[in-house]
């Protein structure tokens, strides 16, 4: 772990600590092991202003970086070289489970507005940048499908979609990322069908929706099989 980020690490997960262990290492985890949070900030993907919702946000852990990141910038405390984070953006998620949405909003308090709701049937409001990390999987195709045309019409002017899925075509790095959710999701309970694409269908899906992507490997230091696709929408 690049250790500038040790201390963003340590103010984006200290409230989880007054939510329980496992709260807390789980949130570390996350931000200490998953590439895909240090890469948002350091390549400087997110807009300043504007709302970006984070669709399927789980316990808000990329809430609360993007959280820490305005208060630690704003402090004086950033790392050395990076790009400055987003001061300005409305910060919003959602979550079907119950106990990670509760979990979500005691954690963020008043600085991300966190609603349970099924991303199936969610109406996307405008937005400057929508995530969707390790989500899309967990749906049938042609719910992938809506998701993405709903979320891509959301979007505006020139916004920002940041879509992390496994790759289908990566051979054993994608059967070890499979076999991890599907774990992950046993864990909690569920027991659906995954359905994934290879990186070629996924952009292939984004720019049928009007989205130009950019598609960048997601998987350092991991086993896994995972790409960020950096998709905007074509002004």
């Amino acid at each position: 772990m690049d250790p500038q980020f040790r201390p963003l690490l340590e103010a984006a997960t200290r409230a989880y600590g007054e939510a329980g262990k496992y709260a807390w290492n789980f949130a570390r985890g996350k931000l200490r092991h998953d590439p895909v949070f240090l890469a948002l900030l350091r390549g400087g993907l997110l807009p300043d202003r504007g709302t970006l919702l984070d669709a399927g946000c789980g316990r808000g852990v990329l809430l609360s970086l993007l959280s820490a990141a305005k208060e630690q910038y704003a402090a004086g405390r950033w790392p050395s070289g990076w790009p400055a984070p987003p001061t300005r953006l409305e910060l919003r998620g959602i979550d079907s489970h119950p106990a990670r949405v509760r979990l979500a909003r005691r954690v963020l308090g008043g600085s991300a507005q966190v609603e349970q709701r099924d991303l199936r049937e969610f109406e996307f409001a405008p937005c400057a940048a929508i995530v969707l990390l390790d989500v899309l999987l967990y749906l049938g195709e042609a719910e992938q499908e809506r998701v993405l045309g709903k979320a891509a019409a959301a979007l505006e002017p020139g916004g920002l979609l940041l879509l992390r899925e496994a790759d289908a075509g990566a051979g054993l790095a994608f059967h070890a990322t499979r076999c991890s959710a599907l774990l992950e999701a046993a864990l909690r309970g569920s027991f659906a069908r995954l359905r994934c694409r290879s990186a070629a269908d996924w952009s292939a899906a984004l720019a049928r929706h009007g989205l130009a992507v950019h598609a960048q490997p997601m998987s350092r230091g991991t086993p896994f099989a995972n790409v960020l696709f950096v998709a905007r929408k074509v002004v």
